[in-house]
């Protein structure tokens, strides 16, 4: 009797998921390696109107970059914006700039492709730019608070003592300070081993979110965080809240209400700025166990990364008369080259 022929099954092949890939180990010459890549879960995965949200993020993202680059532009086109504080404006504007297109890009990306890893290489990047410039920001608003302080409480010596040479030493000690000491907090916060799945509960990587799946006592580490967080913030903040009760001292005094009404508009829209960046650094590294609010903690970076970018330009340019003559003339001369 003849054998009937059978047909093997063929074997199926299924594409495993972008965290799976992530997240396998590769046998090299042998040895067995172990995986570096990270996982970012993202924000809110309860949320039920995720792609909504995700969507605005990326809107309020391109505002962001129109309004700041339009910042940068003007005070670079218009000669009576070639001031000390303008200068130090577009310098505030840039390190936005930075910050947001470091994290929101690749946040937007990971979602809109499935694709949830991050590269060991990537993550160490990324975190040392966002707190190189989170540090910088703080740091530069420091510093143009005391030159509002000269400006208002000492105008006579104010061109003698705030001028380019200074204002490029304060913006190289702003960026300067920033990645230093961000260079010591990102070796520092990788060189831990961390626990697997190494899934990191945050939509980019950022310090205390890493710090949560480490394997190791951080306490030591966690006393470094709070001492720093005490030089950036703290000690700035202090200075900047004594800085203006000498400017509104000086205000009260002077003869003409033109120039107080100016002097306060500038300061009142220096005190947004200085909330609208200390505040969620404050509550972030500030606040005893930070790191267990992950969902805290992930609303108050979307305020820093997202609003506090879109939020700095309006603060100095709508209540801000140069500003916005320098934004007539722009358009202006765009009409009429039409």
């Amino acid at each position: 009797m003849d054998k009937v022929p059978t047909v093997e099954a063929v074997p199926t092949y299924t594409k495993p998921c972008p965290s799976t890939l992530a997240l396998q180990t590769t046998l090299r010459s042998g040895n067995e390696t172990k995986p570096t890549d990270f996982i970012l879960l993202g924000f809110f995965p309860e949320f039920k109107y995720i792609s909504a949200m995700v969507s605005i993020i990326l809107l309020i993202y391109m505002a962001t970059f129109t309004g700041n680059t339009l910042l940068i532009l003007l005070i670079w086109l218009y000669s009576h914006l070639h001031t000390p504080m303008y200068f130090l404006l577009s310098q505030l504007s840039l390190m936005d700039l930075t910050l947001t297109s470091s994290i929101i890009p690749k946040m937007a990306t990971n979602f809109f492709s499935g694709w949830r890893s991050i590269s060991f290489l990537a993550c160490g990047t990324q975190i040392f730019f966002s707190l190189t410039v989170a540090i910088a920001e703080c740091i530069l608003i420091t510093l143009m608070c005391f030159d509002r302080y000269v400006a208002i409480c000492d105008p006579l010596r104010y061109p003698a003592i705030i001028n380019l040479r200074v204002c490029l030493q304060m913006i190289a000690m702003s960026w300067v300070g920033g990645a230093l000491t961000s260079l010591g907090h990102t070796a520092f916060t990788l060189h831990f081993n961390i626990c697997s799945p190494r899934e990191i509960p945050h939509f980019f990587c950022e310090v205390m979110a890493v710090l949560r799946i480490v394997c190791e006592d951080i306490s030591a580490y966690e006393k470094a965080v709070v001492i720093t967080s005490i030089l950036v913030l703290l000690l700035p903040l202090s200075l900047i809240l004594s800085s203006c009760v000498l400017i509104f001292l000086a205000v009260l005094r002077m003869n003409s209400p033109e120039g107080r009404n100016k002097a306060l508009a500038t300061c009142s829209s220096h005190l947004c700025v200085v909330g609208l960046y200390f505040g969620p650094g404050l509550c972030i590294y500030m606040r005893p166990g930070s790191a267990k609010t992950p969902k805290l903690n992930q609303g108050l970076f979307l305020f820093g990364t997202v609003l506090t970018p879109l939020l700095n330009p309006l603060a100095y340019s709508l209540r801000n008369k140069e500003v916005l003559s320098a934004l007539k003339k722009l358009m202006g001369r765009c009409q009429s080259s039409r």
